[in-house]
């Protein structure tokens, strides 16, 4: 569909923003969520602000919406919690459905969906609250490692262990956001990220940290990191990555976009971190400036997004 029929039909249709939410990345999703209401706006379409409180599925009935574009973050709103809410409603919604959203935010479940496709990811356990003593004895990858929450995103709760010492204090803080904690093999070297847009790769970036590593501060504060596109990576490498990237999910069974995260070794080798089934949209996100390398204007991801989430409709 052109972008002329695609607007002539959006503006059609009374679109729901859902954001905010319930999780501890609400204030990212609120951020998110205003950009994307901007845009919509901008080109005269008719859009109202949601926020996915308790009073969720009453506050949405009484809006009226034909479609959902799903900006949350998090517990509930990347999980699948709101993608079957929102099928029980009979609403087309932007981004993955229940399924796969629920997969991608279990890290555990998309290092294993990796490994099964062939790409490597670092070694791993899992720390769960209900069984902390018993997990803890059977660890047995050795620091340096990265502990963070099983479930969640924007770098919240993340902590690297460069001795013995400090793994059980990491666990607990990860185990405050998440019932379960991963504690992974740490791998040195420069983080590469890759966005799908409705089944096509976007270019890669480089993510150049100033200080200490990627977490909720250097990802949503100004001037604490640089993003590179291109990426510096040998047109090979970057081909390697991207695919890597696509199949992971495909696998996952993804619809619309992701956006996965990779680090590169010392060796030339990547390896998968991580798959996020709702890339945020703020000033600093990165899908919006990797599409913006090829052309596609933040009015244009929006429209994309939409788009994906028609093809059901």
């Amino acid at each position: 569909m052109n972008r002329e029929d695609l607007i002539g039909r959006l503006s059609q249709m009374k679109i729901g923003v859902v954001m905010g939410g319930l999780s501890n990345e609400r204030e990212v999703s609120l951020v998110t969520g205003s950009a994307v209401i901007e845009s919509l706006q901008g080109m005269g379409l008719d859009c109202v602000k949601i926020d996915m409180e308790r009073d969720f599925l009453s506050q949405t009935k009484n809006a009226a919406i034909d479609i959902a574009f799903i900006a949350l973050h998090g517990r509930y709103g990347e999980d699948g919690c709101v993608q079957g809410a929102l099928e029980i409603m009979d609403i087309p919604y932007t981004g993955s459905g229940v399924m796969a959203s629920a997969i991608a935010m279990d890290k555990p479940m998309t290092k294993i969906v990796a490994k099964a496709e062939g790409i490597k990811t670092p070694a791993w356990n899992i720390v769960e609250a209900k069984s902390f003593k018993q997990n803890m004895e059977a660890v047995n990858i050795a620091p340096p490692m990265v502990v963070k929450p099983a479930g969640g995103g924007s770098s919240i709760g993340i902590s690297i262990c460069k001795s013995s010492n400090e793994i059980r204090g990491a666990v607990e803080t990860a185990l405050k956001e998440d019932p379960k904690a991963l504690l992974e093999q740490f791998i040195e070297g420069d983080l590469y990220t890759v966005g799908i847009v409705a089944g096509v790769p976007l270019p890669v970036i480089r993510i150049e940290v100033k200080n200490g590593f990627y977490d909720y501060a250097h990802k949503y504060t100004h001037g604490k990191t640089e993003y590179h596109i291109p990426s510096g990576l040998s047109s090979k490498t970057e081909a390697e990555i991207k695919d890597a990237a696509l199949k992971i999910h495909n696998a996952i069974g993804c619809k619309g976009v992701s956006r996965s995260e990779f680090i590169m070794d010392e060796d030339n080798r990547s390896w998968f971190l991580e798959i996020n089934t709702i890339p945020g949209l703020t000033k600093t996100s990165l899908l919006p400036k990797a599409a913006e390398a090829t052309g596609i204007s933040f009015d244009d991801l929006t429209l994309a997004i939409l788009n994906e989430a028609l093809k059901d409709g």
